[in-house]
């Protein structure tokens, strides 16, 4: 089962998605307040369960509404994901895959993870 670590930043509150496995999933950006950040956790257990695939890596890709995953590769080549909610914010990203397949698993464990993970304070 996973959960959602939440700790203090430099300029705020920043959270993780962690797998059962210990591993991190997904990361959000810095928030200014430990309540901004806790609604954004929510976002992501929300939004994630109904959000759709947009894989930008195809060529003539279909475009999706939000929210959606959006997954294109990055500067170095690697496969990448986003979340972004109904109002098109993106409130998580994903680290950097080798390989399609493996990011594609990555969304799929966010969407698994996300919707009963608890919130642990580090």
């Amino acid at each position: 089962m996973g959960k959602f670590v939440l700790s203090q930043a430099k300029t705020g509150y920043k959270f993780n998605l962690v797998a059962g496995n210990g591993e991190v999933i997904a990361s959000s950006q810095v928030y200014k307040t430990e309540a901004t950040a806790k609604k954004g956790i929510a976002s992501v257990s929300a939004n994630a369960a109904v959000a759709k695939i947009e894989n930008q890596t195809e060529k003539d890709f279909a475009p999706v509404t939000n929210p959606k995953f959006e997954v294109y590769k990055d500067k170095k080549g690697e496969f990448r994901f986003r979340l972004k909610a109904k109002n098109g914010q993106i409130i998580a990203t994903g680290e950097g895959y080798s390989k399609l397949d493996g990011c594609l698993k990555g969304i799929a464990s966010v969407q698994k993870n996300a919707k009963d993970a608890k919130i642990v304070e580090k």
